[in-house]
C-alpha cells in the first residue's frame, strides 16, 4: 500500500466522483482509477460501490476511510516534526478556512505576527465538512467555521465563537435601491429572484437568509445558480439584465475587498442578518501555539471599535 494511493482513495472518499477527486489532485481521472483499483487487488476488497449513477463508498470503504485519514495524518506530522528540524524554528499552525474572511483574517494573521512573531501559518481553504475532518484527524490544527456546524459538529471538537459576519445585500447597480445611499429591507426585495448556492454547500447561510425572508413575510423567489461568486455577481450586474432582475448576499467583510462597480452591496435594516464565525479545534491533544492563535483571534477589529 502506497501514501499515494492512500490519499486518492480519501479524495475520492470525499468527492464521492472520480473526475472532481482527479481535478483536486491535478491529475487525469484515469490514473486516479488505476491507482484505487490497484489498492482494492491488494486489499482483495471493493472500496467503492461504481454499480449506481452516484459513487459511492462500500462498508469496507466505509471502515478503511478514518484509517486512511490516520495514515495521512501521521505522514503530515512527520513531515512537520523533520521541517521543524531542519528549519530551526516552531512549525507552522496549519488553519482551515473559506472565502470571504477578508479583513477578519488579515487581523488575526497581523496580530500572531505581533505575539508570536516565530509562529508560521499555513492556511488551507477546503469545504466546511472537509475543514473539521481534517481537524479531527490532524491533519489541520484549527479552522475557521461560520454557523454552527451540521449535526452539532464532529465527536471531540470544540466550536469557539470569535466574531458576528453581518450579511448585505448584492443588486444591480442600476438598481433603484442603490440609487439612494442607506441601508435595505428583505421585504423591498421579496419580488426580485434570489441567487443563492446550494444548501448542502451552505447549511448555515442559506438557511439564515431563507427564514430571515419568511420571518419577513414572503418566500424568496429562486433565481439560477452559477459555479462561484465571481459568476453570480457578474451575472447580477450584467447590462442586458434589468435594473432590479437578481440579488444574493455576500458577508460585509468580503463585500469590502470587492472591486465590482456593476453591483451595489446595500447593508441590512432587518435585525439578525449576521452568521457567528467559530473556530473548530481538538478538545484532546491541542497543537502548540492554540493559545496564542485564540489570543490573535480576540483582537479587537479597529474599524468596528472605532
Amino acid at each position: 500500500m502506497e501514501l499515494r494511493q492512500v490519499r486518492y482513495f480519501v479524495t475520492v472518499a470525499q468527492e464521492l466522483h472520480f473526475g472532481r477527486a482527479a481535478e483536486r489532485l491535478h491529475i487525469v481521472q484515469s490514473a486516479v482509477s488505476q491507482q484505487i483499483r490497484r489498492l482494492e487487488r491488494e486489499l482483495r476488497a471493493d472500496l467503492f460501490d461504481r454499480s449506481a449513477r452516484q459513487v459511492r463508498l462500500t462498508a469496507v470503504g466505509e471502515r478503511l476511510l478514518p484509517e486512511a485519514r490516520a495514515l495521512l495524518a501521521a505522514e503530515q506530522r512527520a513531515l512537520a516534526v523533520v521541517a521543524e528540524l531542519t528549519a530551526g524554528r516552531a512549525r507552522a499552525l496549519r488553519l482551515g478556512t473559506s472565502t470571504g474572511l477578508g479583513a477578519h483574517l488579515d487581523r488575526v494573521l497581523d496580530a500572531l505576527d505581533a505575539l508570536a512573531p516565530e509562529i508560521g501559518v499555513e492556511l488551507v481553504s477546503v469545504r466546511a465538512r472537509e475543514r473539521l475532518d481534517r481537524v479531527a484527524s490532524h491533519e489541520l490544527d484549527a479552522a475557521f467555521l461560520r454557523g454552527e456546524p451540521d449535526g452539532g459538529g464532529r465527536d471531540g471538537l470544540s466550536f469557539v465563537p470569535l466574531w458576528q459576519d453581518p450579511l448585505v445585500a448584492v443588486v444591480p447597480a442600476r438598481h433603484r435601491l442603490a440609487a439612494t445611499p442607506g441601508t435595505v429591507s428583505l421585504a423591498e426585495l421579496a419580488d426580485v429572484p434570489l441567487v443563492l448556492t446550494e444548501r448542502r454547500n451552505n447549511r448555515a447561510l442559506v438557511d439564515l437568509v431563507v427564514n430571515a425572508c419568511h420571518d419577513a413575510g414572503f418566500t424568496p423567489l429562486p433565481g439560477p445558480t452559477y459555479g462561484s461568486l465571481e459568476d453570480t455577481l457578474t451575472a447580477i450586474g450584467a447590462p442586458g439584465v434589468p435594473a432590479e432582475g437578481l440579488w444574493t448576499v455576500v458577508y460585509a467583510a468580503h463585500a469590502a475587498r470587492l472591486s465590482t462597480p456593476r453591483v451595489a452591496f446595500l447593508p441590512f435594516r432587518n435585525l439578525g442578518m449576521e452568521l457567528t464565525t467559530y473556530l473548530a479545534v481538538r478538545r484532546t491533544d491541542p497543537p502548540a501555539g492554540l493559545d496564542l492563535l485564540l489570543k490573535a483571534c480576540a483582537v479587537p477589529d479597529a474599524d468596528r471599535d472605532r
